[in-house]
């Protein structure tokens, strides 16, 4: 499980205009109210969840597996602690003192287990959670093709192939299950919709054939589909962002959706 550094660089504008910002405020808030704050950001890329947090005084520690990421990240977030570690051994992540675990577009990755193992190990640390930009399976795209259910499916239906995170990627399904599992350890959660807007531009057209090559390979015929999907398309594909605060009493907790305008 690797990422092209030029597809997160792409990808990053759009990440930041959907973030859900009450949400994003949130984790900022929950990090400048305790001096000398340590987050861990988990699968951290190049950096972009922090440059996203953007807390002045805290303490940062980047967690992912591919050096040359890390590398970026240590020269676009400066003073960040970098580490280099399996993240499917979450056993191993330390979480002494850490306020905060933050994550992006990482969730949708894992599987149950995994995301179970998360949620153990926050709840046992008292650790606050902020995960955004979890792909939630809505597609949407203007104009409207023939093709479109089908696509969705065929890809939708990739999303849940074993990312190598504790088995079979919950995809669509992974930002819920895991708020969910939080709330049943007595966090308070907060879900809150981060879709990307995309108008016609590289992004899109990456995307796009991101997509066609999923479903192509989840057995949909995305031929003309994908040449119907040209200069004129635009679309929006959903997200979901968690915030999750520990501390409270398991009857009492909740999960609540939040929706975005």
């Amino acid at each position: 499980m690797s990422f092209d550094p030029d597809w997160l660089d792409l990808r990053a504008p759009a990440d930041d205009a959907a973030r859900d910002p009450w949400l994003l405020a949130s984790a900022r808030a929950c990090l400048l109210g305790s001096p000398d704050a340590l987050a861990l950001d988990l699968g951290a890329g190049t950096g972009a969840t922090v440059r996203a947090v953007a807390a002045s005084g805290v303490r940062w520690r980047l967690l992912d597996h591919d050096p040359e990421l890390l590398a970026r990240a240590a020269e676009r977030v400066p003073g960040a602690e970098t580490v280099v570690a399996d993240l499917a051994r979450l056993d191993c992540v330390d979480l002494s003192d850490v306020r905060l675990v933050t994550a992006s577009a990482l969730l949708d990755l894992a599987g149950a287990a995994w995301l179970d193992a998360l949620a153990d190990r926050l709840a046992a640390a008292g650790t606050a959670l902020y995960a955004a930009l979890s792909y939630d399976g809505r597609l949407d795209w203007t104009p409207a093709h023939p093709g479109d259910a089908a696509v969705a499916l065929a890809f939708n239906r990739h999303q849940h192939g074993d990312k190598g995170l504790g088995g079979p990627a919950l995809g669509p399904d992974a930002a819920r299950y895991l708020a969910a599992a939080l709330a049943r350890r007595g966090y308070r959660v907060r879900l809150g919709l981060s879709p990307w807007r995309l108008a016609p531009g590289p992004l899109l057209d990456a995307l796009l054939d991101g997509i066609a090559g999923a479903a192509t390979e989840a057995g949909a015929d995305t031929s003309a589909w994908r040449q119907a999907r040209a200069a004129t398309t635009f679309g929006s594909v959903g997200h979901l962002d968690i915030f999750a605060l520990p501390g409270f009493a398991s009857a009492q907790s909740k999960t609540t959706s939040v929706s975005s305008p």
